[in-house]
């Protein structure tokens, strides 16, 4: 499978120079995760991932997510939960399986190299509630609303709670979902799974302004900055302090390295920071 929007049925995509922009685009269902979403969505990443080293300028740096008809995500779709109830005569484990799907999608978005935004309005549940929580940069508007409903309906928030732990603490997240928790956006800000809230017409606005920062960081350094921060969540600072020091020394001695300082000394923009017309706001058509 491509990045060819005309290869994906539950999904929208469009490309925007180094910026991939993906809508969850199942709007009559607000965007109900079902595991064909999923596999898209794994897709993806996958192919977003595979452009990454390429010196043609067609590679991406930064996956920009949100849905379609003013949601993000409803949750997981209900008719995979009773297939999955369906073959249960023949695997025992057909449930588990299904709801792993889902936090293993999470996981992958958690560990890409690549910048992730989110762009959250309305219903966030489910699959979707744990991409929120795994992004680099989360906006909402304050129509969003994080549902933790679980609890209240003899269900446990299986793959959605080690993120929210992550994201959020172990306090706040025991709070939420022991009351089945609804979060709108000032809460949402307060907690700090959301960054920023805007007005809707100002979102597209944020989104560009968020994607020309991250743009000027080079690519390289950011997926290496990444993976250290993740290390760091675990590791106590004396252990990292090594692995640190080469990580900083191949990156002095890198390409990266040695462009962005020639770029300072020289009062020029480095090589990886696209044109006037890359980060610029985002049509919001999709």
């Amino acid at each position: 499978m491509s990045l060819d929007p005309n290869d994906f049925k539950t999904l929208a995509l469009r490309r925007e120079g180094p910026v991939l922009h993906v809508t969850l685009n199942r709007p009559e269902v607000r965007n109900a995760m079902s595991l064909a979403m999923v596999r898209e969505l794994r897709a993806v990443l996958a192919q977003a991932e595979l452009t990454q080293g390429r010196g043609d300028g067609e590679a991406v740096r930064v996956l920009v997510l949100r849905g379609a008809g003013g949601h993000f995500c409803s949750g997981g779709d209900i008719k995979d939960m009773a297939a999955a109830r369906a073959r249960l005569a023949e695997d025992l484990d057909a449930i588990a399986h299904t709801n792993a799907a889902f936090g293993e999608l999470c996981v992958a978005y958690a560990n890409t190299p690549l910048a992730l935004i989110t762009v959250l309005q309305g219903t966030v549940m489910g699959g979707g509630f744990g991409l929120a929580c795994v992004s680099d940069v989360a906006i909402a508007d304050d129509s969003v609303v994080f549902r933790l409903p679980e609890t209240g309906l003899g269900l446990v928030p299986a793959q959605v709670g080690p993120f929210l732990v992550e994201r959020i603490g172990y306090a706040e997240t025991k709070r939420l979902a022991v009351t089945g928790a609804k979060v709108e956006s000032q809460e949402a800000m307060r907690l700090r799974l959301v960054h920023e809230v805007h007005d809707e017409d100002a979102l597209d606005w944020a989104v560009g302004r968020f994607v020309q920062q991250i743009l000027a960081c080079a690519p390289g350094a950011l997926a290496a900055t990444k993976a250290l921060l993740a290390k760091a969540r675990f590791t106590p600072p004396a252990a990292l302090v090594n692995e640190a020091a080469q990580m900083f020394s191949r990156a002095v001695m890198g390409p990266e390295g040695a462009e962005g300082t020639a770029a300072f000394i020289g009062k020029r923009q480095a090589s990886w920071v696209p044109g006037d017309e890359a980060g610029t706001a985002e049509d919001s058509s999709t």
